[in-house]
């Protein structure tokens, strides 16, 4: 009999509604800094070097400082984009100018995350709700990179082919 009612228990509750579901709100961490520390001093250096490119060179649109990030065969694993420095700084380049740099990241970031060679960010995303069109939902976008020789060599996010 108990067997019985934990199957039907469990039955009713993957047929309700995803909607009867709330989601949780994805929210930005509000102190950036702290997400840089790191008890090991490599990989702290690391979180610094992708915090400092997404800064200077992505957000900033300072094309001209990739090569202090990116080493020359970096390898780009976005559909969208080709591998190597020089196709970064061209791709990039048709969709921002160089603006001021600021102090912190301004997409609004959750965390940064390094573990050897390889560091984290993630970040919250906003979308429309395709049930409703009045409202939005977030959800959480990822950029992993490796490091290699103290510049980025490789990265990796969700990207989908456009």
């Amino acid at each position: 009999m108990t067997k019985l009612l934990i199957t039907l228990g469990l039955a009713c509750a993957f047929t309700l509604p995803l909607s009867a579901q709330a989601q949780v709100a994805v929210q930005a961490n509000p102190n950036q800094v702290a997400l840089l520390a790191s008890p090991d001093a490599q990989v702290a250096a690391n979180k610094r070097l992708v915090y400092d490119f997404w800064r200077e060179v992505f957000e900033g649109g300072h094309m001209d400082l990739a090569d202090k990030y990116l080493t020359e065969s970096y390898i780009q694993h976005n559909p969208n984009v080709h591998s190597g420095r020089a196709a970064f700084i061209d791709f990039f380049s048709k969709f921002t100018k160089p603006s001021p740099i600021a102090a912190q990241i301004k997409a609004p970031l959750v965390s940064i995350v390094g573990d050897g060679d390889m560091v984290v960010l993630s970040f919250v995303r906003q979308y429309d709700d395709p049930k409703d069109a009045t409202k939005k939902y977030t959800t959480t976008w990822f950029d992993m990179f490796r490091i290699q020789d103290g510049k980025i060599a490789e990265h990796w996010d969700s990207a989908l082919k456009k």
